[in-house]
């Protein structure tokens, strides 16, 4: 009798499962349950997100960083070297795994034949893994000893909880353990974020203290996943890509990626990040709609298997410190570790990452890239600083001028939005913010809609009008939730020039004219496909240049007509007004070199990685990014600064001239904007 004749002999009497436990599996030979749906549970009415501004936000200025991989390994892989930096910062880790990561029940040896499937060995051998990643992180031995419990989550379910401490840094690892695969439906999750009637029951990993499976439908999960956010109250997420790319390729290449259909992730990867931020949603909502306080939180999703189709991005020295820590995850079955069912996941273990011919690790991209908060300079001086907070707009302002103090955020609604906003000034004072809006974020069939969306000021240093919705450049709702970050720009004349990267991996754009009304979108032309990261700027002589990297080339667009290209980038580029042929002189970095380099002055002594930007002031260009070990670095007038205090810089920061000097304002994993002014030597220290 095999799993489903069992299931319906009556050996499972409530809803039906798609996957069994370690217990019913030992008791079918080690064959897990196949899946079947049930009867349609009723429809629960869920909470809205209101975007109208005006709610209090609560910051409590506390760290916490929370992540969610559906894999162990997958935030190794795609969210460091972020989540390294934070916690050589000292701030606390919350990591949650979604599936048990047991895939075919195989530790592959390099040179030996396969093993036996176990899963339950696989999954436990995995963990252990990632005790040893981590343990590596917090600068400890590889095979120090974690602190092993149960939690109780929501609805009674139980899941592992795994502790580690060194002085004041802290690591928790939360094991849900669903199932990443199951007979019948291949992929267990991706069927349960589809699926209105479907349940999972976890896997039971070898070892594992929790003593007994639980069951989850598609609502318990985000439940689940709702109440560990309110739990944790985190002030930094991290997610996967919940809109990856369109990715068109053979039935043989996709598999040879490890791709779903059509799109250059795994499925399980994006069904995951679906749930997170649907969760994420659901917690800005049921705060709203409860205490009427929304959670302070800043958001960032990175790019999974996306990796593999463009240019790497980090230099030897970040590489070769993340894929170490995938070596300890990896392990070696030689290794004695104190876990009988393995010492990593073997596959990976070695040089393995670094052979990978995929290069995952080679790269670490956002799936909304921007350079930080959006700041402007008001009439007496002081800044603003606009950002997303807690999944919607809103504005910190500067308390008194040139100290760097910033009152209480405001909230300026538009929720819920992807965490990075586009802006531009009009010629009067005015701020246009742009954003993306999750228009609907609903699974289970239901609509799954963005929409970009804007908010301008009624009169300068002045209140806003209403959020306005400026449609799509994609009619079908799956292309548009391809879409990237809007990019704007201002020109003398007055007209606000809008770039958006659409679904073909091309740059759309719709132009406000001077009395407020927009054109339609039209596509930009041009055949290479581009990553978004868009840079937009106008020139001496008023002209609009869009520069955005591609797999040969830099792409350039001069009032929206191409121009030649520019050498190959791994990240995008940052351009200032200059005098010549282009009226631009760009800064890039080559695939995995540390070197930035000007197209028209050579090497610009500024060593580091990720974007940079740029601007141009009496001393010559400003240039703001990170050095090679993740700290914000400043070089102007032929001096570098490096910023070693403050809160752990999130995302990129922005930079900003002013009287006095140039300034770099960022958020902190604290949630809460930082302004450091390195030509006062605050928080800093210089080079020469």
């Amino acid at each position: 009798m095999d799993g489903f004749e069992l299931l319906r002999s009556g050996l499972l009497r409530r809803r039906r499962v798609l996957a069994a436990g370690a217990a019913l599996g030992a008791a079918l030979g080690g064959t897990a349950l196949a899946g079947c749906s049930v009867p349609e549970p009723p429809r629960r009415k869920q909470p809205v997100a209101d975007p109208a501004p005006g709610v209090p936000i609560i910051s409590t200025r506390r760290e916490q960083l929370m992540q969610f991989a559906a894999h162990p390994d997958d935030d190794l892989y795609f969210m460091n070297p972020d989540t390294q930096r934070m916690l050589d910062s000292g701030v606390p880790l919350v990591s949650v795994y979604v599936t048990a990561g047991e895939h075919t029940g195989v530790n592959r040896i390099k040179g030996m034949p396969p093993a036996k499937p176990d899963r339950a060995a696989y999954s436990s051998s995995r963990h252990q893994g990632l005790r040893q990643a981590y343990a590596t992180l917090l600068g400890l031995d590889k095979f120090t000893p974690w602190q092993k419990g149960v939690t109780t989550l929501h609805g009674g379910r139980r899941a592992e909880i795994n502790t580690l401490i060194n002085g004041g840094r802290r690591v928790e690892l939360i094991f849900l353990n669903l199932p990443e695969h199951a007979p019948r439906r291949y992929m267990a999750l991706v069927n349960l974020w589809k699926d209105r009637a479907l349940e999972l029951r976890t896997h039971m990993p070898a070892g594992s203290p929790v003593d007994r499976p639980d069951t989850y439908d598609h609502n318990q999960l985000i439940d689940v996943l709702v109440g560990l956010l309110d739990r944790y109250r985190p002030t930094v997420v991290h997610t996967l890509d919940p809109d990856p790319d369109i990715q068109i390729s053979s039935e043989a290449a996709r598999k040879k990626d490890a791709e779903q259909p059509g799109y250059s992730d795994h499925g399980v990867h994006t069904a995951v990040a679906e749930f997170c931020w649907t969760a994420l949603i659901r917690w800005v909502a049921d705060a709203q709609q409860g205490s009427g306080q929304i959670p302070a939180f800043v958001a960032t999703a990175f790019r999974g298997y996306y990796n593999r189709h463009w240019p790497k991005n980090l230099p030897a020295q970040v590489l070769n410190e993340k894929a170490g820590h995938l070596f300890n995850y990896g392990g070696n079955p030689a290794w004695e570790c104190g876990n009988p069912s393995g010492c990593g996941d073997y596959g990976i273990g070695g040089g393995s990452p670094l052979r990978q011919a995929k290069g995952w690790v080679r790269a670490t991209h956002y799936r909304w890239p921007g350079a930080g908060p959006a700041v402007v300079t008001r009439p007496d001086g002081r800044l603003d600083a606009y950002g997303v907070l807690g999944l919607r707009a809103v504005r910190w302002r500067e308390t008194e001028r040139g100290t760097g103090l910033w009152g209480e955020p405001t909230d300026l609604g538009g929720g819920p939005l992807a965490p990075a906003l586009g802006s531009a000034t009009l010629p009067d004072g005015r701020v246009l913010l742009f954003g993306v809006r999750f228009a609907a974020f609903t699974g289970r069939g239901g609509p799954n809609k963005r929409e970009v969306v804007l908010l301008e000021q009624r009169s300068p240093d002045g209140p806003f009008l209403a959020w306005r919705g400026l449609g799509n450049p994609e009619r079908k709702d799956d292309r548009g939730r391809r879409i990237g970050v809007p990019v704007a720009a201002t020109t003398p004349d007055g007209r606000v020039h809008l770039f958006v990267r659409n679904a073909d991996k091309g740059v759309s754009t719709r132009v406000r004219s001077t009395d407020g009304t927009w054109s339609p979108w039209r596509v930009l032309p041009g055949r290479e496909e581009i990553q978004d990261g868009l840079e937009v700027v106008v020139d001496a002589e008023g002209r609009v240049h869009v520069l955005a990297t591609s797999r040969k080339a830099v792409q350039h667009w001069i009032d929206s007509v191409p121009a030649a290209p520019l050498p190959l980038a791994g990240d995008p580029v940052a351009a200032v007004p200059g005098q010549g042929r282009t009226g631009l002189d760009v800064y890039y970095r080559k695939p995995a070199a540390k070197e930035l380099l000007s197209q028209r002055r050579g090497n610009a002594s500024f060593d580091g990685y990720g974007p940079v930007t740029a601007a141009a002031d009496a001393e010559g260009t400003v240039l703001l990014g990170r050095d090679l070990r993740g700290r914000v670095q400043l070089r102007r007038g032929g001096r570098l600064w490096t910023r070693t205090q403050g809160a752990a810089a999130v995302q990129e920061p922005a930079l900003r001239l002013v009287p006095g000097g140039p300034v770099a304002v960022g958020l902190g994993a604290d949630a809460h904007p930082w302004v450091w002014r390195p030509a006062r030597r605050s928080g800093a220290t210089s080079h020469s």
